[in-house]
């Protein structure tokens, strides 16, 4: 469990997102299924999400119980989210793009009951399924087809309302980091942070009744669940959901007048993906209202790529542990290349700290807030490692100016030094992106015996474009610090990537260390 030295506090709330929409706008369209033509007002999701309640109330779910749920997207996964939390039991998010070992790892540290999953991910739901946590296997077609979770629904007096209202303070979701460094953590997210971030981002983000934002992230991931989607459920707005991401058919999507897309989110390689394909040129992004962007390093030449499409991207950051907010571009400024990130979100406090651990213009973000996960489920020794006096270490390296903007340099873990000098990749990796015959690049540090460390840029090239590494410094040149440009060049089709577009650079470090780290 969490750690016994973080407070548990905080009063009562008495209200159902969806209940409360359904009493409000109860024919208000609350979720779209792109793949199945679905379409749920609220009055009926909140049927749906009460029958599902009931039976896993039926299936000896109590307050606090996990329920783990391992599907694509699609409007089944947020019934069963809200579900989960009309009883009090805590929805467990697995990635279905990890593999069985993997996944069971998850299961027997999360301990979920019940078991909800795709029929399109049977094998794997098989592989952790007869796991002595699990007690129950719910099937769904996700399509509203016949399955066991349509039954279910069907056969069950809806649940209209939560008997006990919970906590702010209780669990209401389990989130486990992407473990590029390790094992995964399991992020425990509770329902004040899950309320004020949505409450923040109504408010900054310009969600009403009227706004309907488009879902293609994978829901197994904070950006996906939260981003602009929960806020939408919760200000009575529509959410439509795509299954997998394809850039074609979301840009067709956000050009559909009758859909109506005003808001979204996605990661840098998934705009990346959409400027490049053909359709971007002539999809109309007059109706949106915010789109948001982060998870990783954005690029300058990303944002002014889609300014010129008429398209302003609203830079983000944050974390499962923060719920998915901290730093937010204000929307005045959305789209300009001023070379920052943003200032804090709502809720959150911020401050840079260097390597004494003292307040400073660049170091390492700390946060702290009523948005901030109370710790990590079962990891008592990360607890005591990742906060500090109240505040929560990041691991993310930044800058804060004069006047309070945040820019996002790099993870910690990232940053390299050659010759004594600390090298920030995300710095160099923006500069090569300035190339007009660069795909994608991500930048390491590699092991040198004279400088200590070198910076390898590992290199996905435009279709028939040469890149050398002369031709790479030559044009870095004037732009960055000699110690910081790439003494080393790789070539590859495609960088590894993990489920929510974070690119692996210990993938990458693991492989290119294995070769000789001269230039």
């Amino acid at each position: 469990m969490i750690s016994a030295e973080l407070p548990s506090h905080g009063p009562a709330f008495g209200f159902d997102w969806i209940a409360t929409a359904a009493d409000r706008t109860p024919d208000n369209l609350a979720q779209i299924d792109i793949a199945s033509s679905r379409r749920f007002t609220y009055a009926q999701m909140n049927t749906r999400v009460g029958a599902l309640a009931a039976h896993l109330r039926l299936l000896g779910i109590a307050k606090g119980d996990r329920v783990a749920y391992l599907m694509m997207n699609s409007s089944d996964v947020f019934e069963v989210i809200f579900a989960c939390w009309r009883i009090g039991a805590v929805a467990v998010a697995l990635n279905w793009r990890l593999t069985g070992q993997e996944l069971a790892f998850i299961a027997e540290d999360a301990g979920p009951k019940v078991l909800i999953h795709d029929r399109g991910l049977g094998e794997l739901a098989s592989a952790i399924a007869d796991m002595p946590c699990f007690e129950c296997r719910i099937e769904t077609a996700s399509d509203g087809s016949e399955s066991d979770y349509e039954r279910a629904i069907a056969g069950s007096k809806s649940l209209a309302w939560p008997d006990e209202p919970p906590l702010l303070s209780d669990i209401c979701m389990l989130m486990y980091s992407s473990g590029t460094t390790g094992r995964p953590k399991g992020v425990v997210i509770t329902h004040q942070m899950q309320l004020l971030n949505a409450w923040g981002t109504i408010a900054d983000a310009s969600i009403g009744t009227s706004s309907t934002s488009l879902c293609f992230m994978p829901l197994f991931h904070i950006a996906g669940v939260n981003g602009v989607i929960g806020p939408c459920f919760l200000a009575g707005a529509c959410v439509a959901i795509v299954r997998t991401f394809d850039p074609g058919k979301v840009l067709g999507l956000i050009d559909d007048p009758e859909l109506g897309v005003t808001h979204f989110v996605a990661v840098p390689a998934i705009y990346q993906a959409m400027l490049a394909h053909p359709q971007s040129e002539a999809t109309d992004f007059s109706r949106i209202v915010t789109s948001f962007v982060g998870a990783s390093s954005v690029p300058l030449a990303l944002l002014e790529g889609w300014k010129a499409r008429g398209l302003r991207l609203r830079e983000g950051y944050g974390l499962t542990e923060s719920a998915g907010a901290g730093v937010t571009m204000p929307a005045h400024f959305a789209g300009e290349p001023i070379e920052v990130s943003g200032k804090a979100s709502h809720s959150f406090e911020l401050k840079v700290v260097d390597d004494e651990g003292q307040e400073a213009s660049l170091g390492e973000l700390w946060m702290r807030g009523p948005c901030i996960t109370p710790g990590y489920w079962n990891r008592p020794e990360a607890n005591r490692e990742s906060f500090v006096d109240g505040w929560f270490r990041t691991g993310d390296v930044v800058s804060r100016d004069e006047e309070g903007f945040y820019k996002i340099q790099d993870r910690l873990k990232d940053m390299y030094i050659s010759g004594g000098e600390n090298v920030y990749p995300a710095e160099v990796e923006d500069a090569i992106y300035a190339r007009d015959d660069i795909a994608e690049v991500a930048v390491i540090g590699l092991p040198d015996e004279r400088w200590g460390e070198i910076g390898c840029a590992v290199v996905v090239p435009k279709q028939g474009a040469d890149i050398g590494l002369d031709d790479l410094r030559a044009g870095l040149e004037g732009r960055l610090a000699r110690y910081k440009l790439p003494a080393r060049i790789e070539l590859v089709e495609s960088l590894p990537r993990t489920a929510s577009g974070k690119v692996k650079k210990n993938e990458l470090r693991e492989l290119f260390s294995r070769e000789d780290a001269q230039p």
